[in-house]
């Protein structure tokens, strides 16, 4: 019998991968759509229910892989009907993903990383620290169990019509697993999501917001927080390596290569730090005629931290500001907070915390 621990699990491989895999066993590279189906779409993880294989070929599949799902530790269902899932990640180790209902979609947060090294002073993920990359499998797997936990929309289709890469980690410090995930996501033979619907999220990692330009379209968001440097060193401390105007050039370089593509930048309202209008006015300034939407997100708390939310009044004013200079301007609404669910609130579970480092400079050092 195979050892299961030197199976292929399928359940990551995007269809170029996939293809080689059944190349490799000796059999067509088509078959590689109809697992791809199968899996994804009718979320069958029985080679044997694949009715559309030869019986020789589903025997060789289980000799020489798996579909390999993460482990559901919990399930919390919020009042305003969210629902947050925490996925086994390995070592008592796990991560979390949000789905988040509205009338005309719904929206699944999805987690990257086990922990965050990038410590946003903010972030419950980064107060957690950093254990270990997921991979595209454990990406892919949030959602495979969304669509099929969740029952459908009206019109048939899968629950979750987008996903977001801003749960636990940031996504281009996994570049290598994220875009493989991103890929199955944007396949017609797997979820089929146009790309404006599936959202890279990023802290400011220069480097890679150049490779993903090239590599894979997709929407991008980047989270300021801060309209100077002084003050996003503080709160983004990945800022210390690539300082405001260096980010934004390569946010320009992204949409550039990516026609009608707008950057959305994520801006959380912290009382009395980030949220008077002098800095709303330096935020004009960074993105006045810019192809950029600024998105406003209320503070959401979680033990230990020292910051507070703004006032709903203070948000207004600072979203009015920017609207008066002609910028597309929203402001998130807090779902999921009874549960933990909130933007900055993802925190799942990490334990042996291990140093990271990015080029020559470390970003976050933890003990277990």
């Amino acid at each position: 019998m195979s050892d299961p621990a030197q199976k292929t699990n399928l359940l990551g491989l995007p269809q170029g991968e996939l293809e080689a895999h059944f190349v490799a066993l000796g059999e067509k590279a088509y078959h590689a759509r109809q697992v791809l189906r199968w899996i994804h779409q009718r979320g069958v993880t029985n080679f044997e229910e694949m009715t559309d294989l030869s019986k020789s070929l589903r025997t060789r599949l289980q000799e020489s892989a798996v579909v390999e799902l993460p482990q559901v530790l919990s399930q919390h269902d919020s009042r305003d009907g969210t629902v947050k899932w925490l996925f086994a990640s390995g070592s008592g180790q796990a991560v979390e993903a949000v789905f988040i209902p509205e009338p005309d979609r719904g929206t699944l947060c999805i987690s990257s990383q086990v922990g965050c090294a990038l410590d946003c002073a903010f972030c419950a993920t980064g107060a957690q620290g950093f254990n270990r990359n997921l991979t595209a499998a454990e990406i892919v797997g949030q959602v495979w169990h969304a669509n099929q936990a969740l029952p459908r929309r009206n019109n048939g289709e899968f629950a979750v019509t987008n996903i977001v890469f801003m749960g636990m980690g940031e996504p281009l410090a996994n570049y290598r697993s994220v875009v493989p995930a991103t890929r199955l996501l944007l396949s017609d033979l797997a979820y089929g999501l146009s790309r404006r619907k599936v959202t890279v999220s990023t802290s400011g990692l220069v480097p890679q917001i150049d490779r993903l330009a090239d590599e894979c379209n997709v929407a991008l968001a980047v989270s300021l927080h801060a309209p100077n440097d002084e003050l996003r060193n503080r709160l983004v401390p990945i800022n210390k390596i690539h300082p405001i105007a260096e980010l934004l050039d390569a946010c320009w370089r992204y949409t550039e290569k990516h026609a009608k593509r707008f950057i959305t930048f994520e801006y959380v309202m912290l009382r009395g730090v980030n949220d008077s209008l002098q800095h709303a006015d330096e935020l004009g300034d960074l993105l006045d005629g810019k192809p950029a939407k600024i998105n406003l997100i209320p503070f959401n708390p979680f033990d230990g931290n020292e910051f507070a939310r703004s006032s709903a009044e203070t948000i207004r004013s600072f979203q009015d500001r920017l609207r008066k200079r002609g910028m597309i301007v929203t402001t998130r609404k807090t779902r999921g907070d009874d549960i933990d669910a909130a933007c900055g609130q993802l925190a799942g579970k990490v334990s042996d915390r291990v140093r990271v480092r990015l080029g020559d400079k470390t970003i976050r050092t933890a003990t277990a």
